[in-house]
């Protein structure tokens, strides 16, 4: 027999979901437990596969003696505000397991989860398939660790933009003095 599996692609942004699912009620269980979780994926269709895949591993419940009960995109309260977010995770390089915390700043949270995703793609060469998120959160400016984050927490930050130089069409081949670049 032929077996095809499907693995997750990150393509795009991601989205965040919310799965809720259970085992099918029997004669002996006419109210099974429901398990509720935050799905990171793509589409919809990839957020049920993944609920499906960590019900198999967590509580050996398969799609085939399971059934959905709700499924649903959440989107962020606030959209425009930026945010600094904790990421906690594992994920299998070739050596072995490992687990890892990440600090990222944007203004979703799905944004932050598709920034990790690329961001351990091109530092640890991680494949999407192997990494689980476990655990995502707002976090304070207090207790942020990493100095690539805690550096944008200044007040009185600049971006200054030195050596300006004009080009374009309207530049003239000959000029009576020498151009300005710091205006």
């Amino acid at each position: 027999t032929l077996r095809v599996y499907t693995i997750m692609k990150a393509k795009g942004d991601l989205k965040e979901f919310k799965v809720i699912g259970r085992r099918f009620p029997t004669e002996k269980n006419k109210n099974p437990t429901l398990y509720r979780m935050r799905i990171f994926a793509p589409d919809e269709v990839a957020a049920k596969s993944r609920f499906w895949y960590f019900m198999k591993k967590l509580r050996k419940i398969k799609k085939t003696n399971g059934q959905l009960v709700y499924i649903a995109e959440i989107t962020d309260k606030h959209p425009t505000r930026i945010k600094n977010i904790g990421i906690w995770l594992r994920y299998d390089s070739r050596s072995g397991t490992h687990n890892m915390y990440r600090e990222y700043r944007d203004i979703t949270v799905a944004g932050a989860v598709t920034q990790c995703y690329r961001d351990m793609a091109a530092r640890h060469r991680a494949r999407t398939s192997t990494i689980q998120i476990i655990k995502v959160e707002c976090i304070p400016a207090k207790k942020c660790r990493r100095p690539h984050v805690i550096q944008f927490h200044n007040s009185k930050i600049r971006f200054p933009l030195p050596h300006r130089v004009c080009r374009g069409h309207f530049k003239k081949i000959f000029a009576p003095r020498r151009p300005t670049a710091f205006q």
